[in-house]
């Protein structure tokens, strides 16, 4: 049978820690303890407790990046680029989403090195959703009344949300979600027709 390698292994008992006990309260003792190997071995994948929470940020970002990179590539109407660019935002970050919650909560406490990392990724990733936005714009396909950081940020605090209110064994798959709440950011980005009203 085959055993999840040793690095995996850290990395899932760090969340599931982290997840019932909290960040601060979570000792490299008892993450090793728990995954069954030594502080050796933890040390030869992570430099340190603070490494193990931003892997846990960088696991989801690098994918959803990979993902954007492939979408941007397909060369697509502007709209509908977005669209599958937010839902699978939404897709992974429901996927992920204990991780995300564990990140969320307890990132204020990594190091200032890791923190600007995590900003940069950030940055990283908004630009290239911003520079659609701003195509967007200059098609005339999306509004251009409110400023692009503002329709960005409009759009990520949906993800970020997700787990205070989302159940996965709730009524609501995953796609649904991400189409409902798709379709309303779309809605918000168009230009309002003069004269009409909204819907």
């Amino acid at each position: 049978m085959k055993t999840l390698n040793i690095k995996e292994q850290l990395a899932r008992v760090s969340v599931d820690l982290f997840a019932t006990q909290g960040y601060a309260k979570t000792s490299v003792q008892q993450i090793v303890d728990a995954a069954g190997v030594t502080k050796g071995a933890l040390y030869h994948y992570f430099d340190s407790k603070d490494d193990l929470l931003f892997d846990i940020y960088d696991r989801i970002l690098t994918l959803q990046h990979r993902n954007l990179e492939e979408i941007t590539a397909r060369n697509l109407p502007v709209e509908e680029t977005v669209r599958m660019a937010c839902e699978d935002v939404l897709i992974t970050s429901i996927e992920w989403i204990r991780e995300g919650a564990v990140f969320f909560r307890s990132q204020h406490m990594l190091s200032t090195d890791r923190l600007e990392e995590v900003k940069r990724r950030r940055r990283s990733y908004s630009e290239v959703f911003a520079a659609l936005i701003v195509r967007g714009q200059a098609e005339g396909v999306f509004r251009s009344d409110i400023p692009t950081a503002v329709l960005v940020a409009n759009f990520f605090a949906n993800p970020h949300y997700l787990s205070y209110w989302y159940q996965p064994d709730g009524p609501l798959t995953k796609q649904q979600v991400a189409k409902q709440l798709t379709d309303l950011y779309l809605a918000g980005l168009r230009p309002a027709t003069s004269g009409g009203s909204a819907h």
